[in-house]
């Protein structure tokens, strides 16, 4: 460029940097701002044929004076233009444009993202409007502001029904203008295991404390009730103890408070059985053992519950004990007496010694159990 052509490009770029001081960062001027720099721009052209030429030569060199003419009327139309955007801008004329439908997308709002079966889907459909102009300068709420947009980023809570709030901040004319916002979503239990049942196995027993899970699918423990005779809330969310009484079956009714405030309700029948016979045992061995005199006198006549699955404490309160040739002797205990040792005293190598009508309780209480298998002891 000659001097006269570097003046020209320098007036253009310090009209285009006067105006970009003059409009600053406010959002409503982003768009005339933009259109300046691109109606402005005086970088080099490629041409028709690929060849790159500076801004002046491709605008008017080898061109005639009225061609030029025409383009120097044109930026001077530019310009008034953008001033005249500014006062529309300035006099809030250029919400037509802003609130064009072009920058709005239809978004379906759901009052929230899970549902039940047979429940009604309820939200509403609105108009979002989406602007890379217009970001906020605050958010407070489960995530960060990324590329001018909050994105949310939490860890779902109980299951059941949460919520989700927060606030949006913009700044418009030097004020901050606060947007809250809120919604909701339902928490389901994610599934780590199959639900298997064996519908003739639904049994509690009588006389222990029978542990039982209860839950309803998608709704939080706190809105859960369980209620059957002798059932009680135990320890942990869905946990529960068992207690039967009397009878032949016990009903367990659950009713849950579903999020939209509706109630949903289930029941299940479970058999009540009582605790097997258990079997006796001399020093710790069932049905039949065998060891000298002398072992027998020492040892503890207890009872078990082989292949039971409750730990149960288990207290002898009498048997009678039986030598081959020697009358019965009855018991009060869980050990041989005086009557026992003289009776053994009299038994052979051999002899089988029967221990029977053993009478077994639940220790700590007055259940008794049902009739207690024998135990044979041979004296060697």
């Amino acid at each position: 460029y000659t001097a006269k052509g570097d003046e020209i490009i320098s007036t253009i770029e310090k009209y285009k940097a006067d105006m970009k001081a003059a409009l600053g960062n406010n959002k409503k001027f982003a768009s005339i701002v933009k259109e300046i720099e691109t109606k402005f721009n005086t970088d080099k052209v490629t041409n028709k044929e690929g060849v790159s030429i500076p801004f002046l030569d491709y605008h008017f060199k080898g061109f005639p004076s009225i061609s030029s003419l025409a383009k120097l009327s044109a930026w001077q139309n530019d310009v008034k233009k953008a001033e005249t955007d500014v006062y529309n801008a300035l006099l809030g004329k250029a919400a037509v444009a802003a609130a064009s439908y072009s920058n709005y997308e239809a978004i379906v709002v759901l009052e929230k993202n899970a549902y039940f079966q047979g429940e009604n889907v309820k939200g509403k459909v609105v108009l979002g409007r989406y602007d890379a102009n217009t970001s906020p300068t605050k958010f407070e709420g489960p995530g960060k502001i990324e590329n001018g947009q909050a994105v949310i980023s939490l860890t779902a809570g109980a299951v059941g029904e949460q919520n989700i709030n927060g606030q949006f901040t913009f700044v418009e004319d030097g004020k901050e203008i606060p947007l809250k916002f809120a919604g909701k979503y339902v928490v389901v239990p994610q599934p780590k295991e199959a639900t298997i049942s064996a519908d003739k196995m639904n049994v509690v027993y009588r006389g222990v404390v029978n542990p039982m899970t209860i839950s309803f699918a998608g709704v939080s423990d706190s809105d859960v009730t369980a209620q059957a005779p002798g059932l009680s809330k135990g320890t942990g969310p869905g946990k529960y103890n068992m207690s039967p009484g009397q009878g032949t079956e016990v009903v367990i009714n659950v009713n849950a408070k579903l999020p939209d405030g509706k109630s949903a309700s289930s029941k299940k029948v479970f058999r009540i059985k009582g605790i097997p016979a258990p079997a006796g045992a001399i020093g710790g061995e069932m049905y039949s053992t065998k060891g000298a005199k002398s072992r027998l006198e020492v040892s503890q006549i207890s009872a078990k519950l082989p292949d039971f699955d409750f730990d149960l404490k288990l207290k002898v309160t009498g048997f009678t004990l039986k030598v081959p040739g020697q009358a019965a002797v009855l018991v009060s205990g869980d050990r041989v007496n005086d009557q026992c040792k003289a009776a053994l005293a009299r038994a052979g190598r051999g002899d089988q010694v029967t221990v029977s009508d053993i009478k077994v309780k639940l220790e700590g209480s007055d259940i008794m159990l049902p009739r207690t298998a024998p135990v044979i002891y041979e004296i060697q």
